[in-house]
């Protein structure tokens, strides 16, 4: 199962975040008690089952001697990693931290992009989606064997 499409919510007062359903069953059966990593990468949140996490993380310590820009991807995208388990009603809560690095309020997006879905707030999303025409994509795939008619 992997995570797909976009849905609209909205952050509670305390940074709480209510699920899709789709995005929730996945979870749960990826992951014990819908366990799962909030980390932050290009300017929002993304949500990953702690066993992909794992996976990552894994890959991550094999490199030997990283070059400094590594590190500092490593500092952002490991060390902005938190853990944490859907509660009762099938929420998250998004730390201070995250919400102040994408630039959550109160609005958000939850995207979903395969093993992984990100949380974005929704007028930043809006204005990159706006600004991005995608016309080099198709070859940008095709390079890489991906074959995406339109």
């Amino acid at each position: 199962m992997l995570f797909r499409g976009r849905s609209h919510r909205s952050l509670d007062p305390k940074g709480r975040l209510m699920l899709t359903p789709e995005i929730r069953d996945i979870l749960l059966s990826r992951s014990q008690e819908g366990r799962l990593v909030l980390t932050t990468y290009d300017r929002c949140v993304v949500g990953y089952p702690l066993p992909d996490w794992e996976e990552f993380e894994q890959k991550f310590q094999k490199l030997k001697t990283p070059s400094l820009k590594v590190r500092n991807f490593r500092r952002l995208v490991i060390g902005g990693a938190e853990e944490m388990a859907l509660d009762k009603q099938g929420r998250i809560r998004i730390s201070a931290d995250h919400m102040a690095y994408a630039g959550l309020d109160k609005d958000v997006v939850i995207i979903g992009q395969g093993s992984k879905f990100e949380i974005w707030d929704k007028a930043r999303f809006e204005a990159l989606m706006s600004e991005d025409s995608f016309d080099d994509v198709a070859d940008e795939l095709a390079d890489s064997g991906i074959d995406f008619p339109i």
